[in-house]
């Protein structure tokens, strides 16, 4: 995980970033209606690390885009909206304890550390749910999900996808991981 002071991007990888992103945001105006461009902005320049943790985002093939705004605590939510689950976070385990168990064929890295590196985390089961009224996400690959203590301490770990025009959960080891199973990611401006 690279240090706090490394967590920022070149002028020129901030004016790229933001055009790839506004240009995504103005053509999705139903993921976000409501929301004006000009509030984004202002908040992810006043926030140069949350930018750096976006650019992870769409370094890794997330097409991260705003699908919400929380009253509560006034953050803007990114959400990846790659049609697929993200091509730079596939093939890897829930987690860094399922990642030590296993003995061999072990994937490069796990979802929970990869997203904590990005300075994200793992979609919710709803934040999924959620995504999935924005359109079809998922139908070929799936993505795993913040699971639950009680079923994490149990071996498992959650994953969501969408087959048959239905958004589905399922369970799996922690420890297995697929070419098409990746994770998505959330991260709050």
């Amino acid at each position: 995980m690279a240090a706090a002071s490394k967590k920022k991007l070149l002028p020129a990888q901030q004016e790229e970033l933001l055009i790839i992103v506004k240009n995504r945001f103005e053509k999705n105006m139903q993921r976000h209606k409501g929301i004006a461009w000009a509030q984004v902005l202002a908040r992810l320049e006043a926030n140069k690390e949350k930018m750096w943790c976006l650019h992870q985002m769409e370094n890794t093939g997330g097409e991260p885009d705003i699908t919400g705004y929380d009253k509560k605590t006034d953050e803007y939510i990114f959400i990846d909206c790659a049609a697929e689950s993200p091509k730079g976070r596939r093939s890897v385990c829930y987690d860094r304890e399922a990642l030590e168990a296993r003995k061999e064929f072990k994937p490069a890295n796990n979802a929970v550390d990869m997203a904590t590196a990005m300075g994200c985390t793992l979609l919710t089961e709803t934040q999924y749910r959620e995504l999935q009224q924005l359109g079809s996400f998922d139908t070929k690959t799936s993505s795993w999900v913040q699971t639950p203590e009680e079923i994490r301490k149990l071996g498992g770990a959650l994953f969501c996808d969408r087959r048959y025009n239905a958004v589905f959960l399922y369970h799996n080891g922690a420890e297995s991981y697929y070419a098409a199973r990746g994770f998505r990611a959330a991260l709050r401006v």
